[in-house]
């Protein structure tokens, strides 16, 4: 996946416009626009500052997976799971255990 991409992924799954990301992060439309389309990359200092609004690494956000046959859904898995609060992280892990018990057969 590309830069862009990514970003518009994160915008949907946390409810983000474009417009407040730019504007919590002092960033222009039509900057962060050519983010959103692909078109431009961030510097990194924008990269980071991005990574930090969120909490995620600048490794998710270039989809780079330094482990062999890791995946971006990997990725976004654990970055899921890091969001999550210790009560729903144990509920996760169970469903997790029961998919695998039942659902590869």
């Amino acid at each position: 996946m590309e830069f862009g991409d990514i970003l518009r992924e994160l915008l949907a799954e946390r409810g983000i416009t474009q417009k407040q990301l730019g504007q919590d992060l002092s960033l222009a439309p039509s900057t962060l626009g050519n983010y959103v389309n692909n078109l431009r990359e961030p510097d990194y200092t924008t990269l980071k500052r991005i990574a930090q609004y969120f909490h995620v690494s600048t490794d998710y956000l270039l989809d780079y997976h330094a482990s062999a046959g890791a995946s971006h859904q990997e990725a976004r898995l654990l970055q899921q799971y890091r969001a999550m609060d210790a009560k729903t992280k144990q509920l996760f892990l169970a469903q997790g255990e029961l998919l695998l018990r039942f659902g590869n057969k």
